[in-house]
């Protein structure tokens, strides 16, 4: 049950991207435990803008610009031109992530410089103080961030050339952090996540499950196990991210309280020009 699926294509449609009132101030806080819960290695400020960069990883969340004030639209041509500078001293194309936090003026630009959306992705909460958690096999967290790495690209099917990167990224997380793994001695990683508790909230990240073993319970058997632990050392909220056409996920989730918060997506220039 990977979480990395991939949504692109002209019928994309914006309206559908973000709720039309969301929580800002309940934004804000997750953008902000997101940026803790998974450090990119370059970090810019522009006004309230922030630019991301991780020259070893692809991962968009580590590669975007992401404004974080509705009203800051000062200059927004020749900032998003600053900002894809800085994007291609790092050989890659500026990819910009939309919140509700994201300046309707700076949309509306990159729309008329025919920038595509793509990736539309749901976060989702649970009150995890109060949530009934399945009685389901527990799993304690690992500390050898190295097994950890290997188990996860293995079982989301990603290349073992990406292990520095995300070797380096899980060790530049601040916050504690569990690493969960479920291992079959003959076969080896079957599922992995990683929660890191931000004082009393809780993130989901890294879910993955062995493309053999999917719908087989394993899954939730680990994600129950992350939310435990999280749970014993005070997080009162969970909370993680989605891709939008994941369906099973999102159905798991919701099966353990998970409710939608706001929607995000990420912009880039139609590579089809």
């Amino acid at each position: 049950m990977s979480l990395s699926t991939v949504t692109t294509g002209a019928d994309f449609s914006l309206t559908q991207t973000l709720p039309k009132k969301a929580n800002l101030p309940l934004v804000r806080r997750l953008e902000a435990v997101g940026f803790r819960a998974w450090p990119a290695s370059s970090v810019h400020y522009d006004g309230s803008w922030q630019v991301r960069l991780t020259a070893g990883h692809p991962s968009n969340r580590l590669n975007s610009i992401v404004p974080l004030d509705p009203s800051d639209h000062r200059d927004v041509e020749i900032r998003l031109a600053k900002a894809g500078r800085k994007f291609e001293a790092y050989g890659r194309p500026a990819v910009l992530r939309q919140t509700p936090l994201a300046s309707p003026v700076l949309i509306d630009l990159v729309q008329s410089l025919e920038w595509k959306p793509f990736d539309e992705t749901v976060v989702m909460t649970c009150d995890l103080a109060h949530a009934e958690l399945p009685d389901t096999l527990d799993h304690l967290p690992t500390h050898d961030i190295g097994r950890f790495v290997d188990a996860n690209l293995a079982t989301d099917g990603v290349s073992a050339k990406l292990k520095p990167a995300l070797a380096e990224i899980i060790n530049a997380i601040k916050p504690p952090s569990g690493l969960f793994m479920i291992e079959d001695a003959e076969t080896g990683p079957l599922a992995t996540v990683l929660c890191v508790q931000d004082n009393d909230l809780a993130g989901i990240m890294s879910l993955s499950v062995a493309s053999e073993r999917r719908r087989e319970g394993l899954g939730l058997e680990i994600l129950t196990s992350a939310l435990r632990w999280a749970r014993m050392r005070s997080a009162r909220s969970a909370w993680l991210q989605v891709k939008a056409t994941n369906n099973p996920a999102i159905a798991l989730y919701e099966r353990l309280g998970f409710q939608e918060a706001y929607r995000y997506s990420y912009w880039r220039k139609d590579m089809a020009r």
